[in-house]
């Protein structure tokens, strides 16, 4: 998946800033272009990933010749790219998996999902996300 990405050209003092127009308050930046540009996908990775964790919907790249027209972005200090992030990053499908652990993990596993009212797949997924 490709998102446009705009870029505010950087100089010796300051760096190029990354703007991600379809996901509002997501930016980054970079000392360099190209540290900028490496950056991005980052920034929208962990964008995304709150958004989900948060139960909020994913914005579509939109198509950059309608992002170009907006006069925010306009102008010589602007520079317009595409960052590619993994569309897997929006895949919400359970999907079963083995996992083996001592007993004792387990059972303070049970524990903390009994306390919490969860199952244990739900228990094991909130303390992921929350790492």
């Amino acid at each position: 998946m490709r998102y446009p990405i705009v870029i505010e050209r950087g100089s010796e003092t300051t760096a190029y800033g990354v703007i991600v127009p379809d996901l509002p308050g997501c930016f980054s930046a970079g000392d360099t272009f190209e540290e900028a540009m490496n950056n991005a996908p980052e920034a929208i990775t962990l964008w995304i990933e709150c958004a989900l964790d948060d139960g909020e919907s994913i914005p579509a790249p939109s198509p950059l010749d309608v992002l170009m027209n907006n006069p925010e972005w306009s102008g010589p200090e602007w520079v317009w790219a595409f960052a590619q992030v993994d569309p897997a990053l929006l895949d919400e499908t359970p999907e079963h998996i083995s996992v083996t652990l001592p007993r004792r993990v387990l059972l303070r596993l049970d524990a903390q999902a009994g306390t919490a009212g969860e199952k244990r797949s739900d228990c094991i997924a909130r303390l992921i996300l929350n790492a």
